[in-house]
């Protein structure tokens, strides 16, 4: 019997879920917006709010699916998964009190310290602005650097750093002026970061390779930082600035959290720091991340359908195959990204033009006569190869017909960034 799978959400990590799973069901999308990848692989989409748990459910019900995929951290955070749990629908991410361990940061560093997971920084929280912004000035008196953080969903653009973005006094007014009244302020973690997303579901965790993700918006890691300009994955499970040891250990710290949440199914994705100690935890999210999403599923042999279909039926995950293939993951974002972005500007490029790379569609308004640019993330080039270098190419020759309005990290993937990563790691061990 064919499944019927419902997919939330239209960004693309959304896309790339569409992909992996378009040839082995009959897939069905619902979102706010119309994502043209997405809708060229379903068979119908449905415009809704997303984040509206009774309008997803309308829509299960109408296509009577048989499993659901969240994507994004916004429907998780309403309770769309418990709503269509409620009505029968086996949803593949986690319940809204699951979901904390992204949507609430306060929540998430209380629980690692409880359960005493491995890799926790020290952190302290906040309920008033006024009383964390006096804290983050007086670490400058022990010359103390943190990690600044809005508690709740910012869309990876909330964090500061001071010592490395801005000064403590900065720091201390962006809290005092944000409009957010929940902070952690914690540790600031030295190193190089990399995530590794893993499937949870009846108990169990399969880890997928660890993919470096670009936050910072201009080349050189300068600028603020976006929801993600560009990604880099190698030919197996570690980074060219890791050992299989350190990726281990982020694994084993990825099932520690999971052991101490339960029954948690979906995605936990772990973002590490990785020290001269070894690999810390900057945070975890509870669905793919994106655009890492558009580096592992892309090489993932084993049907994505099979994983949550087992998940769903309670069985053994299966074990994860991949090609062996690197990728290198390239955002095209509107000029003035992310801080004055302007949008209007044509999107030229098709899954024709990019050649052998894979185009993921993002943030786009489709019209009759093109599709154009939002205020956000336009769309994603994937290059795939026998190494980095070969796929970074690929991404780059992909983006070779790319129009004005854009802007591009071209040295993501680049061997002198890599190398760059490589011997920072050398320096701190």
């Amino acid at each position: 019997m064919t499944e019927t799978v419902l997919l939330v959400g239209g960004g693309g990590r959304e896309h790339a879920i569409a992909r992996a799973l378009a040839d082995d069901c009959d897939l069905y999308a619902c979102a706010s917006n119309r994502n043209p990848g997405i809708v060229s692989l379903a068979e119908a989409v449905e415009t809704c709010e997303e984040t509206d748990p009774d309008a997803v459910v309308d829509y299960a019900e109408d296509v009577d699916a048989d499993l659901a995929v969240v994507g994004p951290e916004g429907p998780l955070a309403a309770g769309v998964v418990d709503a269509l749990e409620e009505t029968g629908v086996y949803a593949f991410g986690p319940t809204r009190a699951d979901a904390r361990i992204e949507t609430d940061k306060g929540f998430q560093r209380e629980f690692m310290a409880e359960h005493d997971i491995p890799g926790t920084p020290w952190f302290e929280t906040f309920d008033d602005a006024a009383a964390a912004a006096d804290y983050v000035e007086s670490l400058a008196a022990d010359d103390e650097d943190a990690a600044v953080k809005p508690a709740g969903l910012t869309g990876g653009k909330g964090v500061r750093v001071t010592g490395d973005q801005v000064t403590h006094a900065e720091a201390a007014e962006y809290v005092r002026e944000s409009g957010h009244g929940e902070w952690v302020i914690e540790e600031r973690l030295v190193g190089e970061e990399f995530t590794v997303q893993a499937f949870v579901a009846n108990g169990e965790v399969r880890p997928t390779p660890a993919v470096q993700d670009h936050k910072r918006a201009y080349e050189g890691d300068e600028g603020p930082n976006t929801g993600g300009m560009g990604s880099y994955g190698d030919t197996d499970a570690t980074l060219p600035f890791m050992t299989e040891a350190d990726y281990d250990a982020a694994v084993d710290i990825i099932e520690a959290t999971v052991d101490a949440l339960g029954d948690y199914r979906g995605v936990l994705y772990g973002q590490f720091m990785l020290t001269s100690d070894g690999p810390r935890v900057v945070e975890f999210n509870a669905r793919f991340g994106d655009p890492e999403a558009m580096n592992t599923l892309p090489v993932l042999d084993t049907p994505f359908l099979d994983v949550l279909t087992a998940a769903r039926d309670g069985e053994s995950l299966p074990e994860l195959d991949f090609t062996g293939e690197a990728t290198v993951c390239k955002y095209a974002v509107p000029e003035g990204y992310p801080t004055d972005p302007e949008a209007g500007a044509e999107v030229t490029l098709d899954e024709e033009s990019v050649g052998d790379a894979l185009l993921y569609y993002a943030s786009v308004d489709a019209r009759e006569d093109g599709v154009y640019t939002t205020t956000s993330r336009s769309f994603a080039v994937v290059g795939r190869g026998d190494s980095i270098e070969t796929a970074e190419a690929q991404a780059e020759s992909a983006l070779d017909g790319l129009g004005a309005g854009f802007r591009v990290r071209h040295d993501v993937g680049k061997a002198d960034l890599v190398r760059r990563r490589v011997e920072h790691m050398d320096e701190l061990r």
